[in-house]
């Protein structure tokens, strides 16, 4: 499958996106193509950009980090394993401002035992940011567990006010 895929700067450094051909959200990354590349499946080949296809994203997430959006409306497709999906849709769930524990977000979903499994699907996930898999942090409200690194995720829910006290800078 061939992927538009383009890079921008945000406060917390370049981000990556690939679309699909009508323009569904595949990948994410905070860092270049690179960075983006090693998210997606090896079947999966990233080409130019189309700027009508990925300016929408762009958009969006540079209304976020204004401060205008909270809630990303441009469509996903992110491959994934039923029960991923429906972690992934757990973690869209999860309103701006607000955090999940693994083992809360397993409550969530039914499944109050399955916080390892909840937490191997948030690491799996493709799309960070649109869904905000930055929102899940440890039952003692550690951060852990974000592909891009602990001060990214600080970032991000610093600026979404949701940084637990005891760990403001």
């Amino acid at each position: 499958m061939n992927l538009h895929a383009t890079t921008f700067v945000t406060p917390c450094g370049p981000f990556s996106v690939a679309v699909n051909a009508s323009g569904a959200v595949v990948a994410t990354a905070f860092g270049d193509l690179e960075k983006l590349r090693s998210r997606i499946k090896p079947i999966c080949h990233l080409i130019s950009d189309k700027p009508a296809l990925t300016l929408p994203i762009k958009k969006e997430v540079q209304a976020y980090f204004t401060g205008k959006l909270r809630t990303f409306t441009v469509p996903l497709a992110a491959a994934g394993t039923v029960f991923q999906h429906k972690v992934w849709s757990a973690l869209v769930a999860i309103p701006y401002g607000e955090t999940r524990s693994y083992g809360g977000l397993a409550d969530d979903l039914g499944s109050p035992t399955a916080s390892r499994a909840v937490g191997g699907a948030n690491g799996a996930n493709p799309i960070c940011l649109l869904v905000p898999c930055h929102r899940v942090i440890g039952a003692d409200g550690s951060l852990t567990g974000f592909a891009f690194g602990e001060d990214i995720k600080r970032q991000l829910l610093a600026h979404e006010g949701a940084l637990p006290p005891a760990l403001a800078l």
